[in-house]
């Protein structure tokens, strides 16, 4: 037996996706059944015009209420006494039993649809605009999972309970008009299903705990598969490919026996659903006929709606174990929804104009969690507009973090973030990102041809001259056109996923290229020449000055010598700023950090 708790509660998480439309589906169907019914009880005065049972069936005396009713109507239709006109009249409920019902199906199959297209678009936004804490404690293959096979899984749950639901108004229909026609006849029908239903209680709750399992594992198979596809080269090349084979395989097998189990469970209920019922219907049979000498005609009247009842019984019961089957999808969706609410902060409503004053920092410390040790400490600067400023350190000393929070992937923990005099907290986050051109350590490359990977699918290189020339200029000043007109498709070359079909040093330059067609007003360079040669990093380091003056730049960099160009140095260590000056400025000193980190890295580099 099902417990209708959980039910009410699903029924509250679909109707929140689509809303009223999901009643007409049961609407449609409890009319279909309706229809369906009143045909299979015109049976009776069907027999009474053959002249097969008594005044039971002409509404006398001894008939029931509804045997007396369908009299009536069939005498109001003019049709008394007219086998062939009773018969054309059931072909006629019947044909249009399945048009409501087509209906019902086809609407219905409409609303998995639009469902799937809903929660998708929904999760995806939400995605997109969740922080990058959350980001950053979940990996790749948990999104991917939930948005896929999570949100498909409940798709299919949807499903499930529709058929569920019908199911449930479909049984109620035919047991109702069952008693009309002979109330102790269903009554017992009644008793028997509630039992069946009873019996399989435990085997849905088991089939419920497989979903968990099941959908608890696609995570973790899908976060292995990523991982495993990512560093393939690696894995490959170093011979350490079973090391993440062994979990892969493990977690294949937990998912095959979990899928095995369910699939034994809906089988069991398949196998046993038309002969549970003709069993119940039968016992019903004999005892009607044995110990209450009713009239065959109702009998048969009420064994085709109890059979059909019945049938819808254990229909129930496997909608339910199916329903039960994909919960864990829903919990996963919902739970994820849940969490992403929590997550959400409220973008700043202010649109911000082209970066003009600066970028300022007042008091501002950051944690990335309370109980975590402080990463940034009361860090006061200031970053002139279009002036060219470099954060230097050794790892670990909070530079990126002071990159995520300039680019509002971070709020400060204390402390303010000014930029041309707006606190970044009620700035709206598009307004401020879309001025950003940032190229970071990772290369980000998409698997689409180098004009799209530059142009970011913003026009049509192949149609547009005047986008085609900003595209070509952009590769020209990242020093990358030579090597993209040397592809076998020039800029219509597909590159691959990430790149992989690119070096290091040409990835770094479509990179670049990519942010300097953007024509940012602020520009990011996070290493942004540490894959390069020599010649190339030469190149653009010199695009780069070319920019002085015009944009705002800031550089963090390793290679100290790369910064020599900055209007201003600041060198930081373990989250705070220790020192700040000019290159110059900060070389000269004889007890600068600064100094002794470049002296140190040109030792380095100039032995053998």
């Amino acid at each position: 037996m099902f417990n209708p708790k959980p039910l009410f509660h699903y029924f509250q998480i679909f109707r929140k996706y689509v809303g009223r439309r999901l009643v007409l589906v049961f609407l449609l169907a409890t009319a279909a059944v309706l229809v369906e019914s009143v045909g299979i009880t015109l049976v009776l005065p069907l027999i009474a015009s053959l002249g097969m049972e008594g005044e039971a069936l002409k509404g006398g005396s001894e008939a029931s209420a509804l045997t007396t009713w369908m009299s009536t109507l069939v005498r109001g239709l003019g049709l008394e006494g007219s086998t062939i006109g009773i018969i054309f009249f059931i072909a006629l409920l019947v044909g249009l039993k399945g048009l409501i019902r087509f209906g019902a199906d086809a609407y219905g199959g409409i609303l998995s649809a639009q469902l799937s297209r809903e929660i998708k678009r929904k999760m995806f936004q939400a995605y997109v605009g969740m922080s990058y804490a959350y980001y950053s404690a979940h990996n790749t293959g948990h999104f991917a999972n939930v948005i896929n096979t999570q949100v498909s899984g409940l798709i299919q749950s949807f499903s499930a309970f529709k058929t569920l639901f019908i199911s449930i108004l479909t049984t109620m229909a035919y047991f109702s008009v069952a008693l009309l026609v002979d109330w102790r006849f269903a009554l017992m029908a009644v008793v028997f299903g509630g039992t069946v239903l009873l019996f399989f209680r435990r085997l849905s709750d088991y089939v419920k705990q497989l979903s968990r399992q099941t959908a608890k594992e696609q995570s973790t198979l899908n976060k292995r598969l990523i991982q495993c596809l990512q560093a393939h080269k690696y894995l490959t090349a170093t011979g350490t490919m079973v090391a993440l084979e062994k979990g892969i395989f493990e977690s294949i097998h937990r998912l095959t026996r979990y899928a095995r189990n369910q699939s034994i469970a809906n089988a069991f209920t398949g196998s046993v659903r038309e002969p549970i019922s003709i069993i119940v219907i039968l016992l019903v049979l004999i005892v009607q006929i044995s110990f209450f000498q009713a009239p065959v005609a109702p009998i048969l009247v009420s064994l085709i709606l109890l059979y059909r009842a019945m049938g819808q019984v254990m229909l129930l019961q496997s909608s339910w174990q199916h329903l039960m089957s994909t919960s864990g999808s829903i919990e996963v969706v919902e739970a994820e929804f849940r969490n992403l609410e929590d997550d959400y902060r409220a973008d700043g409503e202010l649109t911000i104009d082209p970066l003009d004053q600066e970028i300022r920092f007042e008091a501002l410390s950051f944690a990335y969690a309370q109980a975590e040790a402080v990463v940034l400490h009361e860090i006061d600067l200031c970053i002139p507009a279009r002036s060219t400023v470099a954060f230097v350190g050794p790892s670990g000393a909070g530079k990126s973090t002071l990159v995520d929070l300039i680019t509002l992937l971070l709020k400060p923990t204390d402390g303010r973030l000014i930029i041309d005099q707006k606190d970044a907290s009620v700035i709206a986050t598009d307004s401020w990102r879309q001025q950003i051109g940032y190229v970071s350590q990772d290369t980000v490359i998409f698997d689409d041809t180098v004009a799209n990977n530059i142009g970011m699918w913003s026009g049509d290189f192949n149609a547009d001259a005047g986008y085609a020339a900003r595209v070509l200029g952009a590769s020209e000043a990242a020093h990358a056109r030579s090597f993209i007109e040397a592809l076998p498709e020039g800029f219509n070359t597909v590159v691959g996923d990430r790149g992989v079909r690119l070096s290091g040093g040409q990835k770094q330059r479509l990179f670049i290229a990519r942010e300097l067609f953007k024509q940012p007003k602020l520009l990011i360079l996070d290493e942004a020449t540490s894959a390069l040669d020599t010649e190339s990093e030469r190149a653009i380091q010199s695009s780069i000055d070319a920019l002085r003056g015009e944009i705002t730049i800031i550089l963090i960099a390793h290679r100290l010598s790369t910064v020599r160009n900055a209007d201003h140095v600041y060198v930081l260590e373990t989250g705070k700023l220790v020192e700040q000056g000019t290159y110059t400025e900060l070389i000269e000193k004889s007890d600068s950090r600064f100094a002794r980190m470049v002296a140190a890295q040109t030792l380095t580099q100039q032995s053998p």
